[in-house]
């Protein structure tokens, strides 16, 4: 998709710098999946303390089976 966007000089030349991006396009692209990853992984850390896990780690530690019927 082709859009139209105002950035300052400065700000482009930083993020092409920081990527390593040999195009205007390629460093807002990485920017832009960076800022992506950043949020997924605030979203996972505030579920911290939420999500009940009933398994302790000797269990994780032998791997985990499942007793499903027709399936042993």
């Amino acid at each position: 998709m082709r859009t139209t966007i105002n950035v300052d000089d400065a700000t482009l030349n930083f993020v092409m710098k920081e990527t390593g991006a040999t195009t205007k396009t390629q460093a807002i692209r990485q920017a832009l999946e960076e800022y992506i990853r950043h949020r997924k992984i605030e979203k996972l850390i505030a579920l911290g303390g939420k999500v009940r896990f009933d398994v302790d780690w000797k269990t994780l530690r032998k791997g985990w089976t499942r007793n499903i019927r027709g399936l042993r």
